[in-house]
């Protein structure tokens, strides 16, 4: 009897098109398992589809001068298009905005909590993540003049990309990490200058017959 085999594919956001680096990295292993399972005889099911919900669709829409149903329409139709000419053998490809989907997905996490498998709770809120790829909403801007007139408030698109990390905030985490090494090796380069001096004081002292410092004795070991 045949194994039956599902094959659950990356979902594409609808963000703009599809370039050659990423149908190799979700559609081409996905495409090469399928296809050695029906060479097989095994009934597969490949799934996948187009994810048009979330921040970097509703930010490729503001860019476009389009509505972000206008914007994931466009890039489903390109993605789509794409994909079927390279020849991927999906046995369904769909979208996240159909009504099939939202159905589907509701009763998955519905039957989830409804066996346990989800707990409710009320925690704190946490901090953002660091390197957070996106951040909607309104922000302060910073304290200027008295005579600048700042906004108070940037855009979504703005404040986006203001989260972003850049090259020079990488720099200026590494240049503090050297800082913090550089600092650890000279304190422990002091430490061990201080300990030989006061070995090498010691020893004169005892050469020359003097009495040997507090310090020394208590650095050495008894007999």
């Amino acid at each position: 009897m045949p194994d039956r085999i599902f094959v659950a594919v990356a979902w594409p956001y609808t963000n703009g098109p599809r370039h050659l680096g990423h149908v190799a990295g979700f559609g081409v292993p996905a495409d090469i398992f399928a296809r050695y399972h029906r060479l097989k005889g095994n009934d597969v099911l490949m799934v996948s589809g187009t994810d048009e919900h979330g921040t970097p669709n509703l930010i490729q829409a503001d860019a476009e001068g389009l509505t972000p149903k206008e914007a994931v329409d466009k890039y489903n139709r390109i993605i789509s298009d794409d994909l079927r000419a390279l020849g991927l053998s999906y046995d369904c490809f769909t979208r996240t905005t159909t009504r099939n989907h939202t159905v589907v997905v509701q009763d998955v996490f519905k039957t989830l909590y409804e066996k346990g498998y989800l707990i409710k709770k009320t925690g704190a809120r946490s901090r953002p993540r660091p390197g957070a790829r996106f951040r909607i909403g309104t922000s302060r801007a910073p304290a200027r003049s008295a005579d600048s007139r700042a906004p108070a408030a940037t855009s979504a698109t703005t404040a986006a990309t203001s989260s972003i990390p850049t090259s020079s905030s990488t720099r200026d985490r590494g240049s503090m990490g050297r800082r913090r090494s550089s600092r650890r090796r000279s304190t422990s380069i002091s430490i061990y200058r201080r300990s030989r001096n006061r070995s090498r004081a010691g020893s004169r002292s005892n050469r020359t017959g003097g009495r040997t410092s507090a310090t020394s004795r208590s650095t050495t070991s008894p007999t």
